[in-house]
């Protein structure tokens, strides 16, 4: 591997910065303190970098309860995506969707569904988000899938696919069951796939309130009354083997977090301590993006190719979590895979990586993406390029 480093380029006002570096850490590694919080996991993720700010037995297999919905969410979100379904739908309503003739359903949270019930997707989606309608998960699911084993198949395949590698899903909706677990972390990378994947189906979790059959609920999540935060959207989660669960997300300026919290002892906790860790984050950090999406951060000579340089950058992974103030200490390097770049290269290729650097240590590392391809040259090309490459590696760079 050959390594690369540029001094740093400050950011001014208007200016782009041209060059690289840092690999971020936990808050513990900035000598940040993180708040104390009283649940039994937690973690604060930052929605653009995916970078973890702070954690608490965040990889700890608990009940999710009805976060479980936001798969639930997340599911039909990408079934309206790929126009599998429509909000105009009619659905009718089966027994088993049945708000208080169905057993297991007694007692929670429903949006009074019937049978024979025509109800559109686009409330019933409504009545999961808002509402947290239980009832209403298994008439979706039977909608989208065509029964809750099915659908319940595709939540898993979706968890599976995005890394949700300690979840396991046993219910549409959320309630108790058996073998039906998830975590802290696993929670916030399926917040930050619903807010990238389906922007549309998140929307709706700002939605403060819900009328259906002249029955207005209000939204569960009661950070979304907040004056100090501009939260968005999750999802409450509550049963007496989960205790009190929280998902929200918040935004300040282009910086958008996501907290977790899983197992407090009372509603009020759940929300304080969300409350506290999203206003912590959003004090003591700040989200960059050193290098923009599809610009060129580096360009370097291409061997056998049509073209003899090519520009090299982070794709669009090129955000990253800073502690306040700590920009102008920002530097970064880069380290090829191989010693020199040979056609073909393909638009996306990685061929290093990005190393961000803060007082010399690294805190956060990015591939480094071949940013327009390169297709092999001619013949007499490529007999040049193996001549001069030769004398590049005796002489150096003198005839590169």
């Amino acid at each position: 591997m050959t390594q690369y480093t540029s001094s740093l380029h400050r950011f001014a006002a208007g200016a782009a910065l041209l060059l690289l570096v840092v690999p971020l850490t936990q808050a513990a590694e900035q000598n940040i303190a993180a708040p104390g919080v009283d649940a039994r996991a937690w973690i604060l993720m930052d929605y653009s970098s995916g970078k973890v700010l702070a954690e608490g037995n965040a990889d700890e297999k608990l009940d999710p309860a009805s976060l479980t919905k936001i798969m639930t969410s997340y599911v039909v979100g990408q079934a309206l995506k790929a126009d599998k379904i429509k909000l105009t739908d009619m659905v009718t309503i089966g027994k088993d969707a049945w708000a208080t003739g169905n057993p297991a359903l007694r007692g929670s949270s429903v949006m009074f569904l019937k049978p024979g019930d025509r109800v559109s997707v686009a409330d019933l989606n409504k009545g999961v988000i808002i509402q947290s309608g239980n009832d209403a998960c298994i008439a979706l699911a039977d909608h989208v899938a065509g029964s809750q084993e099915s659908f319940i198949d595709l939540m898993n395949g979706y968890a599976k696919r995005l890394g949700l590698t300690n979840t396991t899903f046993r219910t549409v909706h959320g309630l108790d069951a058996e073998g039906q677990f998830s975590t802290a972390r696993d929670m916030a990378l399926l917040g930050k796939a619903l807010i990238h994947d389906v922007p549309e189906e998140y929307a709706i979790h700002k939605e403060k309130e819900f009328t259906f059959n002249r029955i207005r609920q209000p939204n569960r999540n009661r950070l979304l009354w907040s004056t100090s935060l501009n939260v968005d959207g999750m999802k409450t989660g509550t049963t007496a083997g989960a205790g009190y669960n929280l998902v929200a997300s918040a935004t300040q300026g282009d910086m958008r977090l996501i907290s977790v919290v899983l197992g407090a002892k009372t509603d009020r906790i759940r929300f304080n301590e969300s409350q506290k860790l999203l206003t912590w984050g959003f004090r003591f950090f700040e989200t960059v993006t050193p290098i923009k999406p599809d610009a060129t951060f580096v360009s370097q000579r291409v061997w056998f190719g049509d073209k003899s340089e090519v520009g090299l950058g982070a794709g669009e992974g090129g955000s990253i979590t800073l502690p306040r103030g700590q920009l102008k200490n920002l530097k970064a390097s880069f380290t090829l895979s191989e010693p020199q770049l040979t056609a073909p290269l393909k638009k996306g290729q990685v061929v290093g990586t990005i190393d961000f650097q803060l007082n010399g240590k690294v805190v956060e590392q990015r591939p480094l993406m071949v940013m327009e391809e390169v297709k092999e040259g001619g013949f007499f090309g490529r007999i040049r390029d193996f001549v001069l490459m030769k004398f590049h590696q005796w002489f150096g760079g003198w005839f590169a």
